[in-house]
């Protein structure tokens, strides 16, 4: 096969490149309004953010507790990010810090049992909208669209 042809689509007969960049443009706009949907409703049902649902949900996969360094990197924030979100559920009761042994400046933050019920009832509705969002997508447009994620995924580890 020429190179001229490798790098174009069938359909528009457009440089690939430019196919590969509408395709990043379009993944990030769907993204984007699957986010944006979510901030809405869990602010006007629960009075929550995302970001706050994203910590307890790190918690919640957790249940021995995180160091804030750990919370952080799991969701590729600041630690200052995470300090503010902590200190609420904590102010709340819906988390506990607790002091890791050997490490006097350390602390491993875990839900409580209150936690972990807010968490199931958030996270309840989080499936729910996502279900309801992407109703028009069968199951083989589920699967397909996972397998060919997941291969853009180990794409770009290879590529990184």
């Amino acid at each position: 096969m020429s190179e001229a042809r490798k790098t174009e689509t069938s359909d528009h007969h457009a440089p690939l490149s430019k196919a590969r960049l509408r395709l990043w443009l379009k993944l990030l706009k769907a993204s984007n309004l699957i986010e944006a949907s979510l901030r809405r409703r869990l602010r006007a049902e629960f009075n929550s953010t995302l970001p706050r649902f994203d910590v307890m949900s790190a918690l919640n996969r957790s249940p021995e507790g995180l160091k804030m360094s750990e919370i952080s990197q799991m969701l590729r924030v600041s630690n200052g990010n995470i300090t503010g979100i902590v200190d609420k559920l904590t102010e709340e009761g819906l988390a506990l810090r607790l002091a890791v042994p050997g490490d006097r400046r350390a602390q491993r933050v875990r839900l409580t049992d209150k936690g972990r019920e807010v968490f199931a009832r958030h996270a309840g509705a989080h499936e729910g909208w996502i279900d309801a969002m992407l109703a028009g997508l069968d199951a083989d447009d589920v699967d397909g669209m996972i397998r060919r994620l997941d291969h853009l995924s180990d794409t770009m580890k290879e590529h990184n």
